[in-house]
């Protein structure tokens, strides 16, 4: 289905305004170099023209949380399918890339800066190289494609290559121009298929996907586990890229939910879809209340409320069983994914479950 784009200036009597167009498509990706977000708010530019295979160029070259990496491709003068066949052909290279081929492109790209250093200093954690490059994602910048193009997006989607597509449109008011932008398919799924190549080393080492989740509850600055326990949820926020995956749980799922760094605290059955902070509610001892106004970080979640983009988001869960920190069950060789929701494919993860379930005895107690 073709994608439209329009805005009215809000009155009495609302007024559209006019489509208009950017003075170049070079404007715009000088725009994005400048600033990332109208992209991303999650994703840190490492590369820029970069040149490839058969004297082709990346348009920009970008990195996720997770190490992960975005190839982005502006449609320019090239026709629709022109440009995912490019893409598609630019993704075989870049799922090569070394962690010493990326640092080179970083220093590059940025006049001598250490990707190590600014990763840390962007993502407030450590990259390890083991970790660089797990998996990648493919995002065609347009203003508009051809439903036959779409369609092949779609597809291809649907077949969990990680590919999308962000739409800009400009709109005009007098001298003034402003720019809209919408996806082609929800994020959260193009990063969950980018999720699902994390850890698989060949095609031997896939397997179906055993039906139960795997959940990272990180960053003890703005959750608390305990309090996870008691009220009965997960929680993720801070930045879309952190809390778009929450939309894969539904009623019914199985959740094992790992600390990072730390190891398996819980296993539970989520009780209902995705909530933000501004409406989810937890049973107190004094009754049901906003969960913002009980919970240790309520400060942050209220500063963020009324941002989609950063606002805390919850999923309640039933725990069939937990534990403490002091108490989180962690051995070598156990799976682990820095998304907050995943499915993984893995031989590993199958390995995990496997020894989890021995390990928390009670799990399936009330199933």
């Amino acid at each position: 289905m073709p994608v439209h784009h329009a805005i009215w200036l809000a009155g009495e009597n609302p007024q559209p305004l006019t489509i208009s167009k950017l003075a170049s498509e070079q404007l715009l990706e000088k725009m994005i170099l400048n600033d990332p977000t109208i992209l991303s708010d999650q994703w840190m530019i490492i590369g820029h023209q970069e040149p490839t295979l058969d004297k082709g160029r990346i348009d920009l070259l970008a990195i996720a949380p997770d190490a992960s990496l975005i190839l982005i491709e502006l449609k320019r003068d090239r026709t629709p399918r022109e440009v995912v066949a490019q893409a598609l052909d630019y993704a075989s290279w870049v799922d090569d890339l070394t962690a010493d081929r990326l640092s080179q492109i970083y220093e590059k790209f940025s006049g001598g800066g250490n990707l190590g250093e600014a990763f840390k200093q962007r993502f407030n954690t450590e990259l390890e190289e083991e970790s660089l490059n797990p998996s990648h994602q493919i995002i065609i910048v347009a203003a508009e494609l051809d439903p036959p193009t779409e369609r092949i997006v779609d597809y291809l989607s649907k077949n969990s290559i990680s590919i999308n597509v962000l739409f800009f449109k400009v709109f005009q008011r007098g001298d003034e121009q402003f720019l809209s932008r919408t996806w082609l398919i929800d994020p959260s799924e193009t990063q969950t298929n980018a999720a699902q190549a994390i850890s698989v080393a060949s095609a031997n080492a896939k397997e179906p996907w055993n039906g139960e989740f795997y959940v990272s509850f990180g960053d003890p600055h703005s959750r608390n586990w305990e309090e996870a326990r008691r009220y009965g949820f997960i929680s993720a926020g801070g930045g879309s890229w952190y809390s778009q995956t929450l939309k894969q749980l539904q009623p019914g799922n199985l959740v094992w939910v790992n600390i990072p760094k730390t190891g398996y605290v819980g296993v539970g059955i989520v009780q209902s879809a995705v909530e933000p902070a501004s409406s989810f509610t937890i049973n107190t001892e004094d009754g049901e209340k906003l969960a913002m106004d009980v919970l240790k970080h309520s400060d942050l979640y209220r500063q963020h409320a009324d941002e989609s983009e950063k606002s805390e988001y919850f999923v309640p869960v039933k725990w069939l069983e937990t534990r403490t920190e002091q108490e989180a069950v962690n051995e070598v060789g156990f799976f682990g994914n820095q998304n907050t929701v995943c499915k993984p494919t893995t031989q590993k993860w199958r390995h995990t479950v496997e020894k989890l379930k021995c390990y928390f005895e009670n799990w399936n107690a009330e199933l």
